[in-house]
């Protein structure tokens, strides 16, 4: 305790304080990619602060909540998105308490704060994996959607190998022609505009979702049948007169896939790198004005969630994919509304991957060249080298679930539970709250459960990839 009061002392200085602001504004010069929003007197409202967190939570997650109620059942999906959606809130508040005391506002700073240089590498390697797992999830919807959105528009009902019709091949021209020009970009500027689209592309897509469920008859036919059967198309009953048990919800449901439902579920709700950010533009900044801004904001992602995976999952039931836009095209692949969300969703997430690489850049930059000055080699570098990296994943990797699965319980957890709560009890003075103190073991049990979490959760998955069943180990 006698070498740690000399440090207190002098960080606590106005002097001190002065000289890390300073250099903080050094830093955002430099790099201007982290953002051009960090001014110390933020000026953004109560409400753009619930919008912008509100889409940092909400991404390609969504599309996979359906499977993961299908292969956990109603309510115990609803008991697990609650336990998910409240810790998360706990977890902004611990991330909130610990920036409060010691005035830093970047999520590898506070691990810098907590553990030296040791701390910074690991919560810049968690933030680094969890958007390479983002930029990938968005990358696969490129991959499986834009064939059938080309494929509606050319009307071809049976592909006969045609190379613009091979999603492997559509991703590198979309990456190269699109994506990789706006990554270079030194600053984000416009980019920040489609995080507005990209929001809305998803209410969007909810909206559809709810409406197709009550205009696909259960059990519904596959497209190729449909034309010559059509005998189950409009019977929710079977011949005795019963209702289909393929068509009757489950409402609690344990197989080898119920393993993804909690890390599809952290994968979701994972915001936490961009709390901090938003808390500096928030006008009139207080820990408890942005702890309500996060409690809006996770309570609507948390109403968007259900309702996309309850009717999602109440639309195919069992039926229902890892991806599920993906499994409208068995009803019919030129359905005009399911084809406008497809092009909506594809268009978001296409201008969201360069938004999701600069942080990771960023995170790269900070870890291997912590002290260097922009350079256009090196940053054009980066870029390219993680699209070539992401790109060669998405191509070989067999589906989305594993890329969800895998990140969900690694870094996922890391960002929600386990380094929130070690930041916390790491720099919260023991003269303010002893290691013994309830908050400070509340967190140490929050910290035991984000292990609980990774462990279970990766040892359930490590299992059903060995055991050869999973369909994240095979394609779809």
């Amino acid at each position: 305790m006698s070498e740690d009061k000399p440090a207190e002392t002098v960080e606590n200085t106005p002097n001190y304080r002065q000289s890390l602001q300073v250099l903080e504004v050094i830093t955002r010069l430099l790099w201007p990619s982290v953002s051009c929003r960090l001014q110390f007197e933020g000026k953004t409202s109560f409400g753009m602060s619930v919008f912008n967190l509100g889409n940092a939570i909400m991404g390609s997650g969504i599309l996979g909540l359906a499977y993961a109620m299908a292969n956990a059942g109603v309510v115990l999906f609803l008991l697990l998105l609650t336990v998910v959606a409240v810790l998360s809130s706990y977890s902004i508040h611990l991330l909130l308490k610990s920036s409060g005391i010691v005035g830093i506002r970047a999520y590898e700073q506070l691990g810098y704060r907590a553990f030296g240089t040791p701390g910074k590498m690991a919560a810049g390697i968690a933030i680094t994996l969890q958007n390479i797992g983002a930029m990938s999830s968005y990358l696969y919807i490129v991959k499986y959607e834009m064939p059938l959105v080309i494929q509606a528009f050319l009307k071809v009902d049976k592909p006969a190998g045609e190379w613009y019709l091979n999603g492997n091949y559509l991703v590198i021209i979309v990456s190269i022609a699109i994506i990789l020009p706006l990554a270079l970009m030194k600053q984000l500027g416009y980019l920040g505009y489609t995080s507005g689209f990209s929001l809305s592309c998803m209410v969007f897509f909810l909206i559809a979702v709810i409406y197709k469920k009550f205009n696909v008859p259960c059990p519904f036919t596959d497209f190729s049948f449909n034309a010559t059967s059509t005998t189950s198309w409009m019977n929710v009953t079977d011949p005795g007169g019963e209702e289909d048990p393929a068509c009757i919800p489950k409402m609690a449901n344990l197989n080898s896939q119920t393993a993804y439902t909690i890390p599809i579920l952290a994968f979701a709700f994972v915001c936490h790198p961009e709390v901090l950010p938003i808390y500096t533009e928030l006008r009139n900044a207080t820990k408890k004005k942005m702890q309500h801004v996060a409690n809006i904001s996770i309570a609507i992602m948390y109403i968007m969630y259900f309702l996309a995976a309850l009717f999602g999952y109440l639309t195919f039931y069992g039926e229902v994919e890892a991806e599920l836009l993906h499994t409208y095209s068995r009803i019919d692949p030129y359905d005009t509304l399911i084809l406008c969300v497809r092009v909506a969703v594809l268009t978001a997430v296409t201008l969201t991957v360069p938004i999701v690489l600069f942080p990771v850049r960023r995170a790269i930059q900070q870890m291997a060249f912590p002290n260097k000055t922009f350079y256009w080699p090196r940053h054009i570098a980066i870029a390219f080298i993680l699209l070539l990296f992401i790109n060669l994943l998405v191509i070989f990797a067999p589906n989305i679930l594993g890329i969800f699965g895998i990140i969900g319980a690694t870094s996922a957890p890391c960002l929600i539970f386990i380094f929130p709560a070690v930041f916390y009890i790491r720099i919260v003075p023991k003269e303010e709250e002893p290691l013994r103190s309830f908050p400070k073991i509340l967190a140490a049990c929050f910290a035991g459960i984000g292990f609980l979490f990774m462990t279970m959760s990766l040892s359930f998955i490590i299992i059903d990839w060995t055991t050869g069943t999973s369909k994240a180990s095979s394609g779809h």
